[in-house]
């Protein structure tokens, strides 16, 4: 039975090791098995005999007795042996009163806090274009005032990596979050309906106001997991390389005039002149705008020529020139077949 259930779990593609481990049997014992004259049928048929040590049905049933008293049955059972042990009782060591509470279903959870969930991941949007699905985060600036900061609000689109709002107050606030996604949806034309905005779990982003606003432009909100910066991993990157852009100050804004302006001239900068590492090396202008299919079209074309000119340069094909696709925030992980 054994070599049977092994054998069709390697044509379904598993290996026998994984097999072997599912049914705990080494592969050797399996190898030896085979050599059998009877086929390799499972000769294992467990203890003949109960341990002398096991508990009596006498000591259960106090083991039992004792868990659920009105003294002990608040208590677990780390702290019911010791206290038994300061009394100068013994009844059965803390794996055995695991054992015996499991066995009977004892060990669910009694009080009335709710017991913890799982936090599912986000659920996975994929852009195919511009102004489909955006995310945004806020960060700190360092302001004058030791203790105080600026608050940076910034919009991203994942397709383009192109930077589609911000704005730089002194306070963070739902109403202020609210105002800067209606006036972005604006200024981009955007087709409200079916558009995603991702954020984190923070109070301007799931506040009464930005949600009803957000329900009034007909945009999908989606938000990460509690804690799980990961999940906005777009903000948290364009957060990095504004912060270790060259030029960042290395002392607090005076003003908040003087962090706006330092703001402006980045979103300039990186939406117009960085050549973005996701994109190809093309700029998030370039590729909000859909002209990042000509310039790599003409990348690939110097490359070629380069390559027929002189290909004892090249011992591979030319660099890779070919567009980005779609971008996913979220992907679903891919797993390998067995």
């Amino acid at each position: 039975m054994i070599l049977e259930l092994v054998e069709e779990a390697r044509k379904k593609g598993a290996s026998e090791v994984d097999a072997c481990r599912v049914v705990c049997v080494s592969a050797r014992t399996l190898e030896r098995w085979r050599k059998l004259p009877n086929g390799g049928e499972d000769g294992r048929r467990g203890p003949n005999s109960k341990p002398a040590h096991t508990l009596t049905p006498e000591e259960r049933a106090r083991v039992i007795d004792i868990a659920t008293s009105p003294r002990f049955r608040n208590l677990s059972v780390r702290q019911i042996v010791p206290t038994l042990a300061d009394e100068g009782v013994y009844v059965a060591s803390e794996s055995s009163f695991y054992r015996v509470l499991h066995e009977r279903k004892l060990m669910a959870h009694r009080s009335h806090v709710r017991p913890s969930r799982g936090r599912n991941k986000p659920r996975c949007h994929v852009a195919t274009g511009p102004r489909q699905v955006w995310t945004w985060d806020i960060t700190y600036l360092r302001a004058g005032v030791r203790g105080s900061f600026f608050y940076l609000y910034l919009v991203l689109d994942i397709w383009s990596r192109k930077i589609v709002g911000w704005d730089v107050a002194t306070d963070e606030t739902m109403e202020r979050a609210s105002a800067l996604i209606t006036t972005t949806c604006a200024a981009e034309a955007v087709d409200q309906a079916g558009l995603v905005l991702h954020s984190d779990n923070g109070g301007p982003m799931k506040g009464c106001t930005m949600l009803a606003t957000l329900q009034r432009l007909g945009i999908v909100p989606s938000f990460s997991r509690p804690s799980v910066s990961d999940d906005n991993a777009i903000c948290e990157a364009i957060f990095r390389t504004l912060k270790y852009r060259p030029g960042y100050p290395r002392k607090p804004f005076a003003t908040l005039a003087d962090a706006r302006a330092w703001v402006e001239q980045f979103v300039a900068w990186y939406n117009g002149e960085h050549l973005h590492s996701a994109l190809r090396y093309v700029t998030p202008q370039a590729r909000h705008e859909l002209r990042d299919v000509a310039i790599l079209r003409r990348r690939h074309a110097l490359y070629r020529s380069r390559k027929a000119t002189t290909p004892r340069r090249w011992t591979r094909d030319t660099r890779n020139w070919t567009p980005i696709g779609a971008v996913s925030l979220n992907p679903e992980k891919v797993t390998r077949d067995a």
